[in-house]
C-alpha cells in the first residue's frame, strides 16, 4: 500500500513536471529531470540509463520513458492504449513488481516521450490498468477511468473512440509541439519571441486533412498571437518563406499590438530551422497560402 507521504510527493512531482514543461514550451531537458530536488533532497525523476524510474523509497513506479522513432509512439496500439513491456529478468520482482504495485494501488505515473536526444515530453498522469504476464506486458492508459474497465482488450467501440481521442490530445499534439519548438530553437518563426510558454506548433496543413501529418516540416513555431492570426487567415506564409498580412488588417488603425505585432511583420522572412529536413515543406506552404489568398 502506498504511504500518504509517497502519494503527496508523487502529486508534487507531477505538478512540478507539468509546470516546468509548460514554461519550456511543452518539454523538459534531461538535466532538469536528473537534477530535480524536493525538500532539499535530490530525487531524479528519470533514471540515468534505464527507461523506468523506481526510487528506492517508493513502493510504486514513478515514471516510464518511451523512445520515439516516428510521428507516433511505438508502443501505442490502435485502441489508444499503450503497451509497456516487462523489464528483463524475473517478471515478479524488481521493476516489474513496482509497476504491478502501481496497478494494484491505482497511483498516477508520468510517461515521458523521448522526442529527440535529451528532450522529454511529459504525459501525466497515466495509469497502469492491466497486466498480461503471458505476454510480458503492462497496459497503460491516459485516464483513470480505464481502471474500471473489466477487460481493456474487449472494450466497446465508444470507449475505444474515447481512448483514441485522448491519445491524439495528450500524446500526439504535445509531441508535435515539442518537435517543432525544439527545431525552431524555442523561437517564433515570425517575430522570434523566445518564451516557450508563449509558443505553439502551428500546422501548415491542418491535422483534419489526410495530408496533415504531425511532422516538423508540416509545422511552424509561432507565438500565440501569430498562431491565432495564421489560423484565421489574417497572416499567411508564402512558399518562399515570406510573411503576408491580410489587406483588411493592414488597412485597420488600432493600438501598438496591431501596428508592431502584426502589420510590421508584413514582408518579413520567417526564421527557419537549421536542419534542412525540419524546414517547412514548400508544397504544404503553397496549399495553405492559397487558403490565405482567398481571405485577403
Amino acid at each position: 500500500m502506498e504511504s500518504v507521504v509517497e502519494r503527496a510527493l508523487r502529486t508534487r512531482i507531477i505538478s512540478w513536471v507539468q509546470e516546468r514543461a509548460e514554461a519550456n514550451g511543452g518539454f523538459l531537458h534531461r538535466t532538469e529531470l536528473l537534477s530535480f530536488q524536493i525538500d532539499d533532497q535530490k530525487l531524479p525523476i528519470i533514471d540515468f540509463s534505464r527507461g523506468i524510474r523506481n526510487p528506492a523509497s517508493f513502493e510504486s513506479t514513478l515514471s516510464i520513458v518511451s523512445a520515439v522513432h516516428g510521428p507516433y509512439d511505438d508502443v501505442e496500439a490502435e485502441d489508444g492504449l499503450l503497451r509497456y513491456a516487462y523489464r528483463e529478468g524475473d517478471p515478479w520482482s524488481g521493476d516489474n513488481r513496482k509497476l504491478r504495485n502501481a496497478l494494484a494501488t491505482g497511483v498516477p505515473l508520468i510517461l515521458f516521450r523521448k522526442e529527440v536526444p535529451n528532450i522529454y515530453t511529459p504525459v501525466a498522469p497515466v495509469y497502469v490498468v492491466e497486466d498480461y504476464p503471458e505476454e510480458r506486458m503492462f497496459i497503460v492508459a491516459l485516464d483513470e477511468s480505464f481502471n474500471f474497465v473489466p477487460d481493456v482488450r474487449a472494450m466497446p467501440e465508444p470507449q475505444r473512440d474515447y481512448a483514441r481521442r485522448l491519445a491524439k490530445q495528450r500524446l500526439h499534439q504535445p509531441a508535435f509541439r515539442t518537435r517543432v519548438i525544439v527545431a525552431y530553437e524555442t523561437r517564433c518563426t515570425v517575430c522570434e519571441l523566445k518564451h516557450g510558454s508563449l509558443l505553439d506548433a502551428a500546422h501548415i496543413i491542418p491535422d483534419s486533412d489526410e495530408r496533415g501529418a504531425p511532422t516538423v516540416n508540416n509545422g511552424l513555431a509561432m507565438c500565440k498571437i501569430h498562431h491565432a492570426a495564421y489560423d484565421q487567415n489574417m497572416l499567411g506564409v508564402t512558399p518562399d518563406f515570406e510573411v503576408r498580412i491580410s489587406d483588411r488588417l493592414l488597412a485597420e488603425i488600432d493600438g501598438p499590438m496591431l501596428k508592431h505585432g502584426l502589420q510590421e511583420m508584413h514582408g518579413r522572412q520567417i526564421r527557419l530551422p537549421q536542419r534542412r529536413a525540419d524546414r517547412p515543406n514548400r508544397e504544404f506552404l503553397a496549399v495553405r497560402y492559397e487558403r490565405f489568398g482567398v481571405h485577403v
